[in-house]
């Protein structure tokens, strides 16, 4: 190998040290499930009994007395239960047409806030407004069926409100919601159970919610209507294995962090539900991946408290009580100290919240790894530490195009730097476009390889990555100074390339190598970019930009070829690519780009340094490696 400067070689040594690493384990084999004539053997009797027992609201209230932070948490819920009290119950209303779900959303949130202050301030008229909201919603005509994730949430509201209030109901009210709970919610459920058809097939978020919530239902219901409550949790107890399954090894989550969130949500409503019902979760919680869910939300989010956002969804925080519930389930603190940072406040949070665990949690929250890289998912994220705000961070993606809400966005990555992102995810366009989620998909620019930071190869009018490809990392390797990734692309360039390798490399904490390997039987076209908030200024010589927001500035240098030019474009679709009307216009961002004819045998190696308002040190050379 050539002689390499300081900082290139330091990304070599790491290379030469042995990184490549055993795959991501087989799937483990489902776990038996008990005939569905034992499941409700061991069912509490009486209410509550959904996610708290007897007495554990009056153990919360004296808690909530105690403790400075849950009793701000109320003080903050107060009000808004307060206004509730004021407002008009929920109205069925599917504003596009498809989904009822923000309504159950509504209903939810609605029910939790005033059940739970029902309970904690002993004031009847948050029980009797949540009457007023629940019977409007048991006389829809239905809980939209059709788009089952509304029917699911909706089920979750209606248990909740039975379960917790249930010695406030009158037996007229009561057999309303029970009447709601079987007809709008259990039998739907079954039928599509007993197909083996839709939700219950699948492995992504759709499982879980859908589980989860008629699962919630069953156990609410279960001593007044068993033989529905029975058929559905043993089915339930089967079909939402396969989902579960995907946590695996390393908690990750293939739709993203978004979808993460959802599908976690659900997951932990119900085996919460089934332990305090039933006593047991009947092995659900020990499926391997599970008790490492509360990593991915940690790693995946950078130090803006922005996510890296790829597949469908925004970078928004991951505001998840069920990170408490994973942190005491699975003797975790460091998933609860990661909650209590982005604040708290939600019913859950109070409820799952265990203040005897904190000085645990910021110690082992001291010792993550600043680096990690998500097997099942083939996520990576690098980051130079955990507390500054202006600390560097890196999340890259192989991944898996066929995943469910994925984009074909092999390869892409974010970067967050002086406390500011520089390299965006533009996130998922509108889910009412047409053929969004169906033969349209790939025409949308923000779903298209165009639309991420990643190459595209000899652009047109179909879809620039293989829908059906899957990327790998293939190397992965971190020191306290240096960390990097390999990903091996060349499945969604098949049609083009012989082998697409990108590596990604955070040099000494303080600035990023992005390097390509491209070889193709046939001069191809090969397009770079960046999609960027920032103002964007070119060198003379087209090889360096600057990158400012903020008051903030970032380095961009092509390194090799030494032919190769930065340019900067609009963030829309190549000349000759699709462009659907209605779709986001992405006006607020532009692309930093690097447009290369006539490649065989291609190296592209760019440099990307923060620069700090103090005029740096003399930064050591980077020349890009001699191979990945």
């Amino acid at each position: 190998m050539q002689r390499l400067p300081r900082l290139a070689a330091a990304a070599a040594g790491l290379l030469a040290a042995g990184v490549s690493f055993a795959a991501a384990p087989a799937p483990p084999a489902l776990r038996p499930t008990p005939p569905a004539d034992t499941v409700l053997e061991r069912l509490r009797p009486g209410h509550p009994r959904l996610l708290v027992g007897p007495g554990d609201f009056a153990r919360l209230a004296a808690r909530v007395r105690a403790d400075d932070r849950l009793s701000d948490w109320l003080a903050r819920l107060r009000p808004r239960a307060r206004q509730l009290l004021g407002q008009p119950p929920s109205r069925y209303e599917i504003p596009d047409g498809l989904r009822l779900l923000s309504v159950s959303r509504r209903v939810v949130d609605r029910v939790y806030t005033l059940a739970l202050l029902y309970h904690l301030e002993g004031d009847a008229a948050y029980a009797q407004r949540a009457w007023r909201e629940l019977e409007a919603a048991a006389a829809f005509p239905d809980w939209n069926p059709r788009h089952f994730l509304d029917t699911a949430e909706m089920a979750h509201a209606f248990a909740i409100g039975y379960d917790w209030l249930f010695e406030g109901w009158s037996p007229e009210q009561r057999a309303v919601l029970e009447r709601a709970l079987l007809e709008k919610a259990l039998q739907p459920a079954l039928e599509v159970q007993r197909r083996r058809s839709g939700w219950t097939r699948v492995r992504h978020n759709w499982n879980q919610v859908c589980h989860g919530g008629i699962g919630v239902a069953a156990l609410a219901v279960a001593d007044v209507h068993p033989a529905p409550a029975r058929e559905f949790l043993a089915g339930a107890l089967q079909a939402i294995q396969p989902a579960l399954i995907e946590y695996g090894p390393d908690g990750a989550w293939a739709e993203g962090p978004g979808y993460w969130r959802y599908a976690t949500q659900y997951t932990v409503l119900f085996l919460a539900a089934l332990e305090s019902a039933l006593g047991m979760d009947f092995g659900l919680g020990d499926i391997p991946g599970l008790a490492e869910a509360g990593r991915f939300p940690i790693h995946i989010t950078g130090p803006l408290n922005r996510t890296f956002n790829y597949a469908d969804g925004g970078d928004s925080p991951i505001r998840s009580p069920e990170m408490f519930w994973l942190a005491r389930r699975f003797q975790r603190p460091e998933y609860a100290h990661f909650a209590l940072r982005l604040g708290g406040g939600a019913p859950l949070d109070l409820l799952w919240y265990d203040p005897a665990r904190r000085e645990a949690g910021e110690a082992a929250a001291a010792a993550l790894p600043r680096a990690f890289h998500f097997r099942g998912a083939d996520v990576v994220t690098l980051r130079s530490g955990w507390e500054p705000r202006e600390a560097l961070f890196v999340g890259f993606k192989a991944g898996d195009n066929k995943a469910n809400h994925s984009h074909l966005d092999l390869g892409t990555f974010v970067l967050d730097a002086l406390g500011v992102r520089w390299a965006v995810d533009l996130g998922a366009d509108d889910y009412n476009l047409p053929g969004y989620f169906g033969g349209q998909r790939w025409t949308y620019y923000r779903l298209r390889a165009e639309g991420h930071n990643t190459l595209v190869l000899n652009p047109g009018t179909g879809p620039d990555q293989d829908p059906a490809a899957a990327g790998r990392i293939e190397k992965f390797a971190s020191t306290p100074a240096q960390s990097l990734a390999v990903a091996d692309l060349s499945a969604a360039y098949a049609g083009h390339a012989e082998s697409v390798r990108r590596g990604l490399a955070l040099l000494e904490g303080r600035q990023v190598l992005v390097q390509d390997e491209v070889r193709a039987p046939r001069p191809a076209e090969v397009w770079w970019f960046l999609h960027t908030p920032a103002a964007v200024t070119l060198g003379e010589d087209g090889r360096t930009a600057t990158l400012a927001q903020a008051e903030r500035r970032l380095r961009v240098e092509v390194l090799e070829p030494a032919h190769a030019r930065l340019s900067v474009r609009e963030a829309r679709p190549l000349p000759g690519a699709p462009n659907p009307e209605r779709q986001n216009t992405n006006a607020h961002v532009r692309k930093l780009a690097v447009h290369l004819p006539g490649v065989t045998d291609l190296r592209l190696a760019v440099r990307l340094v923060p620069l700090s308002d103090a005029p740096p040190p003399a930064a050591p050379a980077v020349q890009p490696l001699a191979s990945w």
